[in-house]
């Protein structure tokens, strides 16, 4: 069985950078910074969290994904404060990475529920409350480790409603998202989607709305324009990405880029040349 989430980040990485680790004592508020979102290890509380209008009081340890920029604000006791381990995420391609678009905006999950993580979190907090040679390239790859747990998780436990990890997560139609992601270029038809999901052409269609709130066709560009946009940021002639992502022409992709995102590839190109 073709692994879902290996194909994911083979195409969209994820990254992370350790920016605290200890104590945190009393009112600490992270700004939010366009692109990036922070994964927050709590060894010890207790801790209130603040974002937006809403609120979290952690009394237990804690994993706290925010896979988006969002301003939050830790409150903590003022002398004892709480441990935590943070790392700043970064989804290749930011707003656009869908990984990153299909998660919701705040995850907070018990680290012991966290499967798989038992063995990896000791040795993160070790090596991060310690100033050891070569402690920042290690716990930077460790934090890359839980993610991918985390996101495994997600996955499995069909916890995520709705998106692509929904669509993922179900037995058969993950079948058919996998198929287009490892070939985007094909000339995929419904019916050979709802073969490939081992589903009738009704059934099929209808079932992948329901679970993703799209058709296929809309994924597939979707996707398409996301490979499209991924290759134009690493520098790829546009003639060279429309044959690479199923387009016959660089008019075809354009259009469908446009459809997409509301920008022609050119103008995209520009507005992300601009924001970098």
């Amino acid at each position: 069985m073709v692994d879902r989430l290996a194909v994911l980040l083979e195409r969209f990485s994820v990254t992370a950078q350790v920016f605290h680790a200890g104590a945190l004592c009393g009112i600490n508020t992270l700004e939010a910074e366009p692109g990036v979102g922070q994964l927050h290890l709590i060894q010890r509380g207790p801790l209130e969290v603040f974002h937006g209008d809403t609120s979290l009081r952690i009394d237990e340890p804690s994993l706290l994904l925010y896979p988006r920029a969002m301003t939050h604000r830790f409150v903590s006791d003022e002398a004892r404060g709480a441990d935590m381990a943070c790392a700043s995420v970064r989804f290749e391609g930011g707003a656009q990475n869908p990984i990153s678009a299909a998660l919701p905006d705040v995850i907070c999950v018990p680290l012991a529920s966290l499967h798989g993580a038992q063995d990896v979190l000791p040795l993160l907090f070790e090596e991060a409350f310690t100033q050891r040679c070569g402690r920042t390239a290690l716990v930077n790859r460790l934090f890359e480790v839980v993610m991918i747990q985390v996101l495994r998780q997600l996955m499995e436990t069909g916890e995520v409603k709705g998106g692509m990890l929904a669509g993922l997560s179900h037995p058969r139609l993950r079948n058919a998202i996998v198929a287009m992601h490892e070939a985007p270029a094909k000339d995929w038809t419904l019916e050979e989607l709802a073969r490939v999901a081992g589903m009738s052409r009704s059934v099929f269609a209808t079932h992948f709305r329901e679970a993703l709130g799209i058709t296929p066709g809309q994924y597939l560009q979707g996707w398409r324009v996301g490979l499209a946009q991924q290759a134009l940021r690493h520098g790829k002639p546009l003639k060279v990405v429309a044959s690479d992502v199923g387009y016959g022409s660089e008019a075809a992709l354009s259009r469908a880029f446009k459809a997409h995102s509301g920008l022609s590839p050119r103008e995209w190109k520009r507005q992300a040349a601009a924001a970098a």
